[in-house]
């Protein structure tokens, strides 16, 4: 994994100082050194800061093409790439390393945009074409690597993250209008927090020339239409999916530096390090948070786990004080807003990792988004796919699954009164739990809102950005619903946050690589391919995981429902630093001079904090949180409104 820059101006010439800064300012994706390429009528420059996984001596980047007319930065990984080194080597390509990375620049040569269909993994890169004069940048099938962009003044801009496009000159301004919809359901496909910066979609590229910027989709999901999926036996389908799993972990081990885990006492993570132990020389070491709340720490099981699999377990302890210290590095390093400090738990699980001596692990994320492992997910399923069940069983599943969820509540399940959504319920003919969940949470926040702020947006009808963004009638039209659901999470939820937030930029603030086995588009082809009753079958979510990786997991693993990986919240702990923090920053200065919230209406919340009853205050800690980091990202990047 590294850090990458492109810049490509229709006429005037470039700064190799902008270019420079923007790469610097990149230097916790890539400590192992830094290069930059110029075209020699200064319109085209690429950056690359390198952190070095494989051929640790010769992949230095940019890599050229043999003529020197392609030049190429890769962040991620590419998986399967010894096979096609000599698939290249024998149809008559010079490799001048042997680094993944390189086979992208060949690949490219030879078929043009469709080489993406070759390649496996985590990736975004951007490529220079100069005998077409056409810049052709891709990002992986599921986001989790990094692309922005933006125009300014005649310039493109590229970069693995909004900082350095704004180190090379692009204004940091808030976008209103986005920050609005985040609130309400997370994010869009391809607008951020910030005015005139884009995301390059999951499984898109882009071309541009000095006539066109266009995106093009080259990768999605294709769920089944109703009823469309074969029937074969719960054996089947579980060693479908054990082969495609156990594939995708194995070739995720490959590296030239050590490989550990992340380790939770999640199925998730415990299925990828009981199938990483198979594989893996020697003891694979394993990294597990432990907080000092009993109900949101997993220690215990997560050790069990590491002993089942003759792993090294290695706690790392997170107090409240410690998510105070680091919040606002966290924050500023997602470039985005938090509901809750785990993602500053995540940013200290990476760092105790590359303390340890650790460049990579392989991380449980994407199995919820793939499997239904979420709360909602399940409610999904109750409600709309229970043709053929008993009235009374599905009403006693759902308050089953409501009281054992407290912590979910309104996170991951609705909780209160949502907004409008006439229009997500005529287009899908049912509205998503999460859906439900968000808009009732934005309620919250929306309270909170100021007056020209709302006046602004308040009329907005909820998820429309989102509804306008999909091929509704191409990929969610005659759908079983839990699909339906499932789709629409994975184009929000997943790129803009799990990703962001608990995924590459928590990792590769200090420089570690974290590799998503879940998140394999064979092993995903293959899930969308089964019917929903593998992947939730009563009150039971990722049914068909659980049977696939019985034998390397724990009983207690394979018997446990889904937790969702929060840290505790600041408001249970108010004599606590990181109560103190939250109390600071929304009584200071910065919210005070953002055109967004009123701070009156913050304060009061604040002030009306200590007669709530627990759930009141873990509610309200989501909506505090999303305004603090708000505040966070502000003051860090010297915002304008």
């Amino acid at each position: 994994m590294c850090g990458i820059v492109g810049f490509f101006s229709s006429s005037q010439p470039l700064s190799k100082a902008s270019l420079e800064r923007a790469t610097s300012s990149l230097h916790h994706r890539g400590p192992d050194g830094q290069r930059y390429w110029m075209s020699q009528d200064c319109r085209v420059a690429l950056g690359h800061a390198r952190l070095s996984i494989i051929d640790l001596n010769t992949g230095d980047q940019p890599f050229a093409s043999e003529d020197g007319s392609i030049q190429i930065v890769v962040n991620g990984e590419f998986y399967g790439y010894e096979t096609i080194q000599r698939e290249l080597e024998q149809s008559g390509h010079c490799l001048r390393s042997r680094s993944d990375s390189e086979i992208a620049l060949h690949l490219y040569e030879d078929l043009g945009t469709q080489c993406l269909h070759r390649l496996r993994g985590e990736f975004a890169f951007i490529i220079w074409d100069a005998k077409n004069q056409t810049v052709f940048a891709a990002r992986d099938r599921f986001g989790i690597k990094p692309l922005f962009y933006s125009f300014h003044h005649g310039t493109l801009y590229l970069a693995s993250e909004v900082k350095a496009l704004f180190a090379a000159g692009v204004p940091a301004r808030w976008d209103a209008e986005s920050l609005y919809h985040c609130v309400e359901f997370g994010s869009h496909l391809t607008r951020t927090l910030y005015d005139g910066v884009f995301q390059v979609p999951p499984g898109h590229f882009m071309i541009a020339t000095d006539k066109e910027i266009r995106l093009q989709q080259y990768w999605d999901f294709n769920y089944p239409k109703r009823n469309g999926a074969a029937h074969r036996s719960d054996a089947e389908y579980a060693e479908e999916f054990r082969q495609a799993l156990e594939e995708s972990v194995r070739i995720r081990l490959r590296a030239d530096v050590p490989v550990g885990c992340y380790l939770s006492g999640g199925l998730d993570s415990c299925s990828v390090l009981g199938l990483a132990a198979k594989h893996h020389p020697g003891s694979i070491r394993a990294f597990t948070l432990t907080f000092d709340r009993a109900e949101y720490d997993e220690s215990e099981i997560a050790k069990e786990m590491a002993t089942r699999a003759g792993a090294q377990f290695t706690p790392i302890p997170i107090r409240q004080d410690d998510l105070a210290d680091h919040f606002a590095d966290a924050i500023s390093q997602s470039e985005t807003l938090c509901f809750n400090a785990h993602g500053v738990a995540k940013y200290l699980l990476s760092r105790a990792v590359r303390d340890a001596g650790h460049k990579v692990v392989l991380t449980g994320e994407g199995s919820d988004e793939i499997l239904g492992g979420y709360p909602h997910f399940r409610r999904d399923m109750l409600l709309y796919n229970s043709q053929g069940q008993d009235p009374e069983v599905i009403a006693a599943l759902l308050e089953e699954l409501d009281n054992h969820n407290p912590v979910s509540r309104g996170l991951l399940l609705p909780d209160g009164e949502h907004g409008p959504l006439h229009r997500v319920k005529r287009l899908l003919g049912f509205i998503p739990s999460w859906i439900e969940a968000f808009s009732a949470r934005s309620s919250k926040m929306k309270s909170l809102f100021s007056g020209s702020f709302l006046a602004r947006f308040g009329d907005r009808e909820g998820f429309q950005p989102v509804l306008s963004d999909i091929d509704v009638r191409g990929q969610l039209h005659d759908r079983d619903p839990l699909h339906q659901s499932l789709y629409m999470w994975a184009k929000t939820g997943l790129p803009s946050y799990i990703l962001t937030m608990l995924g590459d930029r928590m990792e590769m603030a200090h420089s570690v690589e974290g590799r998503v086995p879940f998140l394999d588009h064979h092993l995903v082809e293959v899930i969308c391919s089964h019917p929903v009753n593998q992947k939730i079958r009563g009150m039971i979510e990722k049914y068909v995981l659980r049977e696939a990786a019985r034998d390397v997991i724990t009983d207690t693993v394979y018997r446990r429902q889904k937790h969702p990986f929060l840290s505790p919240p600041a408001t249970l702990a108010p004599d606590e630093r990181l109560s103190a923090f939250v109390q600071d920053t929304l009584r200071g200065p910065v919210l005070r001079s953002m055109p967004f919230f009123s701070q009156k209406k913050v304060v009061d919340l604040l002030d009306r904090l200590h007669s709530m009853d627990e759930g009141g205050r873990v509610a309200n800690d989501q909506v505090l949180m999303t305004i603090v980091s708000a505040c966070v990202l502000h003051e860090h990047f010297h915002m304008a409104a």
